[in-house]
């Protein structure tokens, strides 16, 4: 993270929220990440308690209710940084928000990236589907017999949650794998396979 200078008495202000000498609100720096906003690093593990607590906390530091007395700047930056918070907490608070994010920041996954390559078992799968959704109107309209399309169609969506739990538990092992991956200072050779398997499996999710 590049040094941050006060804006209002000039100095180096340490912490990434306020002015560690006159204790002013400071704008978010451009290369601070989600995850740097609650100081915590770029892991995929995250305690959910922790992180509900961290929030609460900074909520309560930044809210406009605490400036309505100091400047315009820092009214707007007030706003400005109570919205940015929501943001972070949002995306970091779900499993999978969280790592498209991470993906996302380290380059490894564009925004708006899905749906590249549709695995060939899930185009049958979902051809299939489509099929019995059209087959179920057709027998709507003609007054036939559901019990039977129903049964499919139930069948189907069993499969692709079951289909959806098998990726969310290969992102979870994976994740850990990215963990211990910065803990132990692996190369970036390594990260980066791992960044990439963990963009398959969401393209693939997305499919589900």
């Amino acid at each position: 993270m590049s040094p941050l200078i006060c804006w209002s008495c000039r100095e180096r202000a340490l912490g990434p929220h306020f002015c560690s000498n006159c204790g002013k609100i400071q704008q978010l720096p451009r290369d601070v990440d989600y995850f740097a906003f609650f100081g915590l690093p770029r892991k995929l593990w995250i305690e959910g308690a922790e992180l509900e607590k961290k929030f609460l906390q900074l909520s309560w530091q930044l809210h406009p209710d605490n400036f309505v007395h100091a400047t315009e700047r820092e009214k707007d930056l007030s706003l400005e940084r109570s919205s940015q918070l929501n943001d972070a907490y949002r995306t970091l608070r779900e499993p999978i928000s969280r790592v498209e994010y991470l993906l996302a920041i380290e380059g490894a996954r564009k925004e708006g990236e899905q749906k590249q390559h549709a695995p060939p078992e899930l185009l049958e799968e979902v051809f299939e589907l489509n099929e019995s959704l059209d087959e179920l109107r057709e027998a709507k309209a003609g007054g036939s017999d559901l019990s039977a399309l129903k049964a499919r169609l139930e069948a189907a969506e069993n499969n692709f949650q079951e289909k959806l739990a098998e990726v969310d538990e290969r992102l979870q092992d994976i994740a850990r794998e990215w963990d211990a991956a910065l803990d132990n200072n692996v190369e970036n050779a390594a990260r980066n396979k791992l960044m990439a398997r963990m963009n398959d499996l969401l393209n693939r999710r997305s499919y589900i």
